[in-house]
Parts: structure tokens; sequence; C-alpha cells
């Protein structure tokens, strides 16, 4: 079974419920580490409006980036998962890059 590390960009439906962020937040891990993957990194955005709003009764969604490893099977799954997840507007995923390994210091040269 082979690995890859993703990213994945949600846009969550707070209409209503914007004390629960955290919630939907949790949610969504919830949803990753049970198809196998092992979330990294959880980066909070906020709440941005839409560009363009398609229904008047949600004019906006709070973001939310996504870093975590999993079986390269599991996205399908959760792209399903994620489409017919009220509290998920989108679900977008993208192949992340390498984590970088940070450079050992070089001695200083006088």
């Amino acid at each position: 079974m082979r690995v890859k590390r993703y990213e994945g960009l949600f846009i969550l439906n707070t209409s209503g419920k914007e004390e629960n962020v955290m919630e939907l937040i949790e949610k969504v891990r919830a949803e990753i580490t049970a198809q196998g993957g092992k979330i990294e990194t959880v980066q909070k955005m906020d709440k941005q409006p839409f560009a363009r709003v398609t229904d008047k009764r949600h004019p906006s969604g709070y973001y939310v980036n996504i870093i975590f490893s999993a079986p390269t099977s599991a996205v399908a799954t959760l792209r399903t998962r994620f489409a017919t997840n009220e509290d998920v507007f989108r679900a977008l995923f993208f192949v992340a890059p390498k984590e970088k390994k940070p450079e050992a210091a070089l001695p200083a040269t006088a």
C-alpha cells in the first residue's frame, strides 16, 4: 500500500454554528484518520466571503488547511464522503510537496 503526503483545503459550513468550528474540524480530522490517514498539521484560516455566492443563505465559509499522509486509495473515498457531508462546502486535495529537512548549519569561516 503506497502512502502519499496530501494537502486538503476544506471550506466548512458554519451557518448558525459559528461556535462549533472546532467540532467541525475534529469531524474532518476523524474522517481522515478513519481512512488510514495521519494528520501532520491543521491550519485554521478564517471565515471568508465567497467570490460567487450560489446560495444567499451561505455567503461565506470557514477555511481549514490540513496536511496529512494517507494511502493513495483513501483520497477517492474522502472525496466521496465529504461531497455528501452537509458540514463541508468544498474539499480539495493536492499532493503536498515533500517535507524539507532542515539543513545542517555550516561552520562559519573567518
